[in-house]
């Protein structure tokens, strides 16, 4: 799909359905925004090419993108706010109805670890745990107590999309969620610039030590943080890399991007897996880099483990 010096009415036809969906794209205008930001929108530069980036995620190329206004809430959301909404609606999550989440072997104890074996099509680190859901984040005897301005984990994309049908918002789209990461810097690695650990600070959540055998916790957390750990960015958003990975509204693609339009994009009007943003505490140089504001990876609309969460927007009217 890559472009060529020659039009032709294939790519004509995509970038045509890629602006219709622009124009049709959801709208979320009643909730409150009582902890939003509002971002009045612009023209940015998004996407890098970075030699680190990564050419099968579609992180490049650099291209200039518009979005409108909108909300954005200023954290990620919390255990204390997810709960509000499971007690006003009786919602289950998909991983109470599984039965099981993933839950990284680094958290569980020794003998729970023994317990609970590995997943057969999972990554090494990750462990099938019955009874992980996002009140239970690392099984049935552990709780979210102590842990209520923590991001909310084990949720999967559907229930973030439910969460924010119910509180009258949505979830942001990549071009919405990258620009705002930014924080009004032109094209920086990081939120705040482009050293990752600035005058020797961590800035963010993620892994120090040999991943995945030994994190050295040298920005204070072994697993995931308050939202409110670590500075906000230039538009005052905290938690917004590192720390829990968040989805976006778009289905994933690593070229719709290439001839789509470059004005409020979406993703492409079908798929198998939701775009992700913003990386974990999980995330190491050596293994997944993908911190970075333009970095991005994805994973199906049923699935949830540990270290991914969500936040909303709301339109302005």
């Amino acid at each position: 799909m890559n472009p060529c010096c020659a039009p032709t009415k294939a790519r004509a036809a995509v970038f045509q359905a890629s602006c219709a969906r622009s124009a049709e794209r959801i709208r979320a205008t009643a909730g409150s925004v009582a902890d939003m930001i509002r971002l009045d929108g612009a023209r940015f530069l998004m996407g890098a090419e970075d030699a680190d980036s990564i050419p099968a995620d579609g992180e490049g190329p650099v291209r200039p993108v518009v979005v409108d206004p909108f909300y954005l809430d200023r954290y990620p959301v919390t255990n204390e706010r997810f709960a509000e909404f499971v007690a006003a609606t009786g919602y289950k999550t998909e991983s109470e109805t599984f039965g099981w989440s993933f839950v990284f072997e680094g958290h569980l104890r020794q003998q729970a670890s023994e317990e609970f074996p590995q997943h057969p099509i999972g990554l090494r680190w990750w462990r099938k745990v019955e009874g992980a859901a996002w009140h239970h984040p690392e099984g049935p005897d552990t709780s979210v107590a102590g842990r209520e301005h923590y991001p909310v984990v084990h949720v999967s994309w559907n229930d973030a999309a439910a969460y924010a049908a119910w509180a009258g918002k949505r979830l942001p789209t990549e071009a919405e969620w990258e620009f705002a990461a930014r924080g009004g810097l032109e094209h920086a690695r990081f939120p705040w610039g482009d050293d990752l650990t600035p005058g020797g600070k961590h800035l963010c959540n993620i892994w120090q030590g040999s991943f995945p055998d030994y994190n050295s916790a040298e920005d204070g957390y072994v697993g995931a943080s308050p939202v409110d750990a670590f500075p906000a960015n230039g538009f005052g958003l905290f938690s917004i890399t590192g720390n829990t990975w968040e989805w976006s509204a778009d289905w994933f693609s690593p070229d719709y991007h290439l001839l789509g339009t470059r004005t409020n994009p979406v993703g492409p009007a079908e798929g198998t897996e939701r775009a992700m943003r913003g990386g974990s505490y999980l995330c190491h140089a050596s293994y997944c880099n993908r911190y970075r504001v333009a970095a991005r990876t994805k994973n199906t609309p049923d699935s949830a483990t540990t270290n991914i969460g969500f936040r909303c927007v709301r339109d302005v009217v």
